[in-house]
C-alpha cells in the first residue's frame, strides 16, 4: 500500500514540475536526499519548498487562461450569426419555419 502511495505522490510531484516549467521565470525547487532519510520526509521537505516558493498559486492562476480571440475570428463569427439570422427570417417569411 505504501508503495502505491509513494508512486502517486511522485506522479503528483512530476505534474507540479511540468506546470512549473510552463511558467515563465519560474523558481526551480530541488531537494536532495540526505543519508538515512525516508522518502516521506523527502517529499515533505519538497512540498514545504514548493509552498515557500509560491509555485502552486501561480500555477492555479494560469491554469484556465485562454488567449483572447482574434479580431478576424470575431468578425467571422459575427458574419456567420448575421447570415444565420437572415436565413431564419427568410424561412419564416416563406412559411417553412414558425
Amino acid at each position: 500500500m505504501a508503495r502505491n502511495l509513494h508512486g502517486g505522490v511522485l506522479n503528483f510531484i512530476a505534474k507540479i514540475y511540468n506546470y512549473v516549467n510552463l511558467i515563465p521565470m519560474a523558481t526551480n525547487v530541488e531537494v536532495t536526499k540526505n543519508n538515512n532519510e525516508s522518502p516521506v520526509n523527502l517529499i515533505r521537505r519538497f512540498t514545504k519548498r514548493v509552498r515557500g516558493a509560491g509555485i502552486l498559486p501561480r500555477v492555479r492562476s494560469i491554469r484556465y487562461n485562454q488567449r483572447p480571440e482574434s479580431t478576424f475570428k470575431r468578425k467571422l463569427r459575427t458574419l456567420r450569426s448575421i447570415s444565420k439570422k437572415e436565413e431564419i427570417a427568410m424561412l419564416k417569411k416563406m412559411g417553412k419555419m414558425k
